[in-house]
């Protein structure tokens, strides 16, 4: 496995405002584009939410780049800039935020998803079965010789 490459140090105000820039121009570009992907699943367009997935991926990864750059050379933006650290504190505070709601609403439709697939799955078993006479209230599955029966495969159309 390649050793990551390590960032550039960081040795005057220049470097450490225009670190301090890339990080937070990636961050709001994200932020951005995690806001729309949520908006769009909040209401049902799940392809439209799911079309920047390959964008999301490059934003986070040169986000992860960002910072590491920024603990690395930690000690020297905190000397040459320190209204650059408390601004990115202070959007890092914001985007935590913003990736917590987009977590939600993925994992709510996820939730949603996988429980309509559940119900379906259910439903088609249930109507498969043989009916038979029973006691009581209504009719019962007839007993098979072979067992409970399984359902038949579902087949899902990913470009409904």
């Amino acid at each position: 496995m390649a050793e990551a490459a390590r960032p550039a140090p960081v040795a005057d105000a220049a470097a450490a405002e225009r670190l301090v820039a890339e990080t937070l121009s990636t961050m709001r570009e994200l932020e951005t584009l995690l806001g729309r992907e949520s908006d769009h699943i909040r209401v049902g367009r799940l392809a439209e939410g799911l079309a920047e997935a390959p964008q999301k991926t490059a934003l986070a990864g040169a986000y992860l780049q960002g910072l590491q750059a920024v603990k690395a050379n930690a000690v020297a933006l905190a000397r040459f800039a320190p209204d650059g650290v408390a601004a990115l504190r202070e959007a890092h505070g914001r985007f935590s935020e913003t990736v917590a709601a987009n977590q939600a609403v993925l994992a709510t439709a996820r939730a949603i998803s996988e429980g309509l697939l559940r119900n379906l799955s259910t439903e088609l078993t249930r109507n498969a079965e043989p009916k038979g006479y029973g006691s009581g209230y209504g009719s019962r599955p007839a007993p098979s010789p072979y067992g409970h029966r399984r359902s038949a495969p579902l087949v899902l159309s990913r470009s409904l």
